[in-house]
């Protein structure tokens, strides 16, 4: 009797088995991938075994191959030589614009006013007086005629429209003057009276195929840069919120035969008064003046029962109180849950010189030309212009643009016109401010020893 055959074993075995193998084998491999990159093991290029010889049309495929070669590498040497030739010019941009930008701003505002054939010199509606610069307005009228002087009343929508009226009346007896709201959404009826004026002196003006140059100054953040991204219709010149973003001049062309001239903001004296270095110069900026300081000498000019409905903050004792308040109000916490009061006093300077609260001042009860300006000077410039056409146009821009009541403004004080700075000369050395403690006014002190 045949013994029975043994069954061989099996060489299945459970998934759970197989699967503990694969990931033992994928670690592995992933382990010699890593050593191998670790001790700079590079992978083995398969080497490129060339046209066979069996292979039709060897050396034209060869020959083909070979100037294929050529020509990558003359792309390679003739991109890498446009790359340098490029980076040269950037280089070169840069040191022009470092050169520039070191160049004095009284010198570059000069400079535009002697190269323009018009100047037109952009007031804030808030403080027209205030941002006025007598020098700036003699260096354009002492030409004798052969440049025109224009006013341009920007932020119109952030003053009454009867306040509005008022200061535009009181400046047409000196300079022609246009009320002008920018807006880079839409050309409205604003944008398109103000390119009729400049047109109508073109043609009155200078002959047709010249060129006419109209430099656009002022005090920083008063408008001239929207002004003339509203005329072009883009953003052409930088503009924002903080004061003096716009370092040297900058030539836009509007149409074909104008070109706007932006320029830096005029240096404001040292001798103009606290509030106005505070509202028209970069003392904050430049690290001169400190935020707080100088917000506190604003808000001393100000009404104080307007100042609490404007920001909605209680009834406070003195200027670091107000702040505490607003800081509160908006959240401006440092580490720890410390109140910011530096930043709450940039941000009220900021809405202050700003597109933003609605202040007004009240234009003079009599009217009186300066020493530099004559009635001959203000009759030869109305000539130049359709006076009727510019008035009509003001009064539809006045009507339309939407103001404020003067019970949601404050009324504020001018310090009347702020002197500027336009010979390098007369340029203070600058110091900035030193790291020391923050100190308040007796006059501070004593209110708040009176309230304890």
């Amino acid at each position: 009797m045949s013994s029975p055959e043994l069954k061989k074993a099996s060489k299945r075995m459970s998934c759970a088995k197989r699967f503990k193998i694969q990931k033992k084998v994928r670690e592995h491999n992933r382990k010699l991938r890593k050593d191998a990159k670790k001790n700079g093991v590079k992978k083995r290029v398969k080497k490129d075994l060339g046209v066979p010889n069996s292979a039709p049309f060897k050396e034209e495929v060869l020959r083909e191959a070979e100037q294929r070669k050529i020509r990558l590498e003359e792309l390679k040497q003739k991109n890498k030589l446009a790359n340098q030739q490029e980076r040269a010019k950037k280089r070169k941009q840069a040191r022009d614009a470092a050169s520039a930008a070191a160049e004095p701003k009284a010198k570059k505002v000069k400079k535009v006013i002697e190269a323009s054939d018009v100047v037109i010199e952009v007031l804030d509606a808030r403080d027209p007086l205030g941002c006025r610069c007598p020098q700036l307005e003699e260096a354009v009228l002492k030409h004798g005629g052969k440049k025109k002087l224009m006013f341009l009343l920007t932020k119109a929508d952030l003053v009454p429209k009867e306040n509005l009226t008022k200061w535009l009346h009181y400046l047409e007896e000196e300079c022609p003057t246009l009320v002008f709201k920018a807006s880079t959404q839409l050309l409205d009826r604003t944008v398109v009276g103000s390119m009729c004026h400049l047109s109508s002196i073109i043609l009155l003006q200078f002959e047709p195929d010249c060129v006419l140059k109209v430099g656009v100054v002022g005090f920083p953040n008063v408008g001239k840069s929207s002004f003339i991204n509203t005329l072009k219709g883009i953003r052409a010149c930088h503009v924002g919120v903080q004061r003096g973003i716009t370092k040297t001049k900058q030539e836009v062309h509007i149409c074909k035969n104008v070109k706007m001239i932006d320029t830096p903001g005029v240096v404001a004296s040292p001798s103009n008064p606290a509030v106005s270095m505070v509202l028209r110069s970069l003392q904050i900026e430049e690290k001169q003046a400190s935020p707080l300081d100088s917000a506190t000498t604003l808000l001393k000019q100000c009404d104080k029962q307007q100042v609490m409905l404007q920001y909605n903050v209680p009834d406070y004792r003195n200027s670091l109180e107000f702040f505490t308040c607003l800081a509160k109000k908006r959240g401006f916490l440092q580490k720890g849950g410390v109140l910011n009061t530096d930043l709450a006093a940039t941000t009220f300077l900021n809405d202050w010189t700003g597109p933003k609260l609605s202040y007004f001042c009240k234009p003079p009860d009599e009217h009186s030309l300066p020493p530099y300006h004559s009635a001959s000077m203000v009759t030869e410039m109305q000539r130049s212009l359709d006076m009727d056409k510019l008035k009509r146009d003001n009064e539809e821009t006045v009507k339309r643009v939407k103001c404020p009541t003067q019970a949601a403004s404050i009324v504020f004080t001018s310090k009347g016109p702020t002197m500027g700075i336009l010979n390098e000369s007369e340029i203070p050395e600058q110091k900035p401010v030193e790291d020391e403690p923050k100190q308040h006014d007796e006059k501070e002190e004593e209110e708040n020893e009176v309230h304890k």
